[in-house]
């Protein structure tokens, strides 16, 4: 049904911005075909389908390094996350001995507290603290065994209570020391924490800012999708309308499981990504399968590539010297001019009735769902096509 230019297309997928490629997208539909002027304006509509099948492939890449993109900050996310339960449960243990070691710390001061009271309190009870001389001790004893007693007594009390408040004052510097050990510790871990949280938090932001650079590609790429469905629909719309004005015929079916002969590495072609054929044209269009059944006829096929849309044909025909006419003939090539490019049919025979048979690519929904298959048609009024080149 049309031609697709040959023209290369470099484009860097790495540094392209989505706000360039928008505004790329914009630019080409309101040139038009200015851009690809370099060949004939009927090519104008084509390049814009061609235009958007660009876009789409840009976008479908665009989404799909996008996607790469978001699964590793996925997983990262997922990693940080572990290791931050991971710090998050030996703070908690941090904490826990911090925390006791506070209170058994309060306790050994409480300790130390009641043993120095304690310590006054039998002193001054019995008259021994460091005001009374030994000569006083004497006279308030009764006897030399009193007075030992008394003295021996005092020193065990004090000695025994001294020992004491030193083993507490001890375990509190132990205790302290233990405190500050672990309250270094807490702070690194908390700060490890927070160091991950941070992070996570980064890689969070870059998930969604890549998923929602994504979600806007996948956008641009079904709007495109949609505008070139709907541009194809056009120019099929405008054939079938040129058909039935003509008294219509019989409609399409897949007809020859050979597909007219055509080669396999274009019929097989993928419609999306197609291959060029020998006349410059893109494999499972109309004009490409037209061109094969001149070349398998004739043995030659002009190279038409760059200016071959459909409805180019019948002026290309004539500057090459080419008889172009208004009645059909077995072996001709049938032209539609309707549409922005036109439509053209190999002629397979001219019936007693003057319909004729012809085989045909790229005829919606026929011979296959969508676009780019054989197919073929019975009993056309031969004034559905406007002209008729005889090669």
């Amino acid at each position: 049904m049309k031609l697709r230019t040959t023209t290369p297309v470099s484009l860097s997928l790495k540094t392209l911005s989505l706000w360039v490629v928008a505004f790329a997208v914009l630019i080409s539909f309101s040139i038009g075909g200015v851009i690809f002027s370099q060949y004939a304006s009927a090519d104008q509509y084509d390049e814009r389908i061609r235009a958007l099948e660009r876009d789409i492939a840009i976008y479908e890449s665009q989404a799909g390094e996008l996607a790469q993109q978001a699964d590793t900050y996925q997983r990262e996310v997922s990693r940080l996350s572990g290791e931050k339960a991971t710090i998050q449960a030996q703070v908690d243990i941090s904490q826990e001995k911090f925390n006791k070691l506070t209170v058994e710390i309060a306790d050994t001061e409480k300790q130390i507290k009641d043993s120095q009271d304690g310590l006054g309190t039998t002193i001054a009870d019995l008259y021994v603290d460091d005001t009374v001389t030994p000569i006083e001790l004497i006279a308030s004893s009764e006897n030399i065994t009193d007075f030992l007693n008394k003295q021996e007594y005092r020193n065990s009390v004090r000695d025994q209570l001294s020992s004491t408040i030193k083993k507490v004052k001890e375990l509190k510097t132990k205790l302290d020391q233990q405190k500050n050990d672990v309250e270094k510790v807490l702070k690194d871990q908390t700060a490890q924490k927070d160091a991950l949280a941070a992070k996570e938090a980064e890689q969070q932001n870059l998930l969604a800012k890549t998923q929602g650079d994504e979600a806007a590609y996948r956008q641009l790429s079904s709007e495109s999708s949609t505008k070139k469905q709907q541009l194809q629909r056009e120019q099929q719309m405008a054939i079938e309308a040129a058909i039935r004005a003509a008294g219509g015929g019989g409609g399409a079916v897949a007809g020859d499981p050979n597909k007219g002969g055509y080669p396999s590495n274009l019929a097989n072609s993928d419609y999306n990504n197609p291959v060029v054929d020998p006349w410059g044209m893109y494999s499972r269009q109309c004009v490409s399968y037209t061109a094969w059944k001149v070349y398998q006829k004739n043995g030659y096929m002009p190279y038409w590539g760059g200016r071959g849309n459909a409805n180019q044909w019948p002026g290309n025909a004539r500057a090459a010297g080419m008889t172009v006419s208004s009645q059909p003939r077995a072996g001709s090539v049938g032209v539609i001019m309707a549409g922005a490019y036109g439509h053209v049919v190999w002629v397979e025979g001219v019936n007693s009735n003057g319909t004729i048979n012809v085989s045909q690519y790229n005829y919606y929904n026929a011979g296959g769902s969508g676009w780019g298959h054989y197919s073929e048609m019975y009993n056309v009024s031969p004034g559905a096509y406007d002209y008729y080149i005889y090669f």
